[in-house]
């Protein structure tokens, strides 16, 4: 019986260590420019890590690994396909797509709490409204900001592929709450990336807080001098689509689609943006804008 738990304790250390070792390893992959071969190697790593995850469900690398793996797989590429589709006029692909966006989110979003719970728990009872959830991520410090970021993004990528189900887009405000306290913990944290998901929640239309929209994501155009291509397309798509301000639109994803490759470490970040920014220069997505 010793000799079974020893040998099960060793098998734990050793994917601990795996799981520690390959978070570490991860940035490797952002090089990538290849969007179909990143595409692969995401959907199969999740397989893994969900494996992984089964042996070592504790585990905060793993958990981690889960939370940002969903995320970026329901923003790089089932949100490109829902938007591929609806540009081709196939509603029915269309809103398989989303649902498939909705499914990733609400999974990082599930990994994501489970990680914050380790630190802070009791999340169920502090949602029950903003206050209560401030209150809650106070109990978060700098080092937890990859964490709260991709956990926040989560909830706010699933809002954003769910308008018309009022019992999930009523709730923003908590992932909302998640992405301003990244920015209070390190308001340059990742080339200003949480600036630039609070810049287009707040352009979200029309009636949003457009002042706070455009200080977002100027101050991130300031931190990552503009060469995290996203932030430009997302002032374009969302700021500048709701102000009707076609030049402005136009310069910003012309710039993006001939931005070359600015940031080697983000290169995969950068390939999904000139894809998306090819797409809004369409006349389908211009359209939308009103121009």
């Amino acid at each position: 019986m010793s000799l079974g738990l020893a040998s099960g304790g060793c098998r734990q250390m050793m994917l601990d260590r795996q799981l520690e070792s390959v978070r570490k390893a991860s940035p490797a992959f952002m090089t990538l420019g290849d969007y179909e071969v990143a595409r692969t190697i995401v959907y199969s790593s999740l397989g893994n890590y969900e494996g992984q995850h089964r042996l070592a469900p504790n585990n905060a690398d793993g958990l981690f690994l889960l939370t940002r793996g969903w995320a970026a797989a329901g923003f790089n590429f089932m949100e490109d396909d829902w938007e591929a589709s609806t540009d081709a006029g196939d509603d029915e692909l269309a809103e398989e797509n989303r649902t498939r966006a909705r499914g990733a989110y609400t999974r990082a979003a599930f990994y994501g709490l489970e990680l914050l719970e380790q630190k802070a728990q009791d999340f169920q009872l502090a949602r029950r409204d903003a206050r209560s959830v401030r209150t809650w991520l106070k109990s978060f410090e700098a080092i937890d900001a990859d964490s709260l970021y991709w956990t926040g993004f989560a909830w706010m990528g699933r809002v954003n592929v769910s308008k018309d189900i009022p019992e999930i887009s009523s709730e923003s405000a908590i992932g909302v709450a998640m992405l301003e306290r990244v920015v209070e913990l390190d308001a340059d944290w990742n080339h200003g990336l949480a600036h630039v998901a609070l810049g287009a929640w707040h352009a979200r239309s029309a009636s949003g807080e457009l002042d706070k929209a455009r200080e977002h994501f100027e101050r991130a155009m300031r931190i990552n001098g503009g060469k995290l291509l996203i932030t430009q397309v997302q002032f374009a798509r969302t700021y500048y689509c709701v102000r009707n301000d076609k030049a402005n639109y136009v310069r910003l994803l012309t710039n993006v689609v001939d931005a070359g490759d600015p940031l080697p470490d983000h290169r995969l970040s950068n390939t999904v943006a000139q894809r998306r920014a090819k797409r809004y220069l369409s006349d389908v997505r211009m359209a939308d804008c009103g121009f």
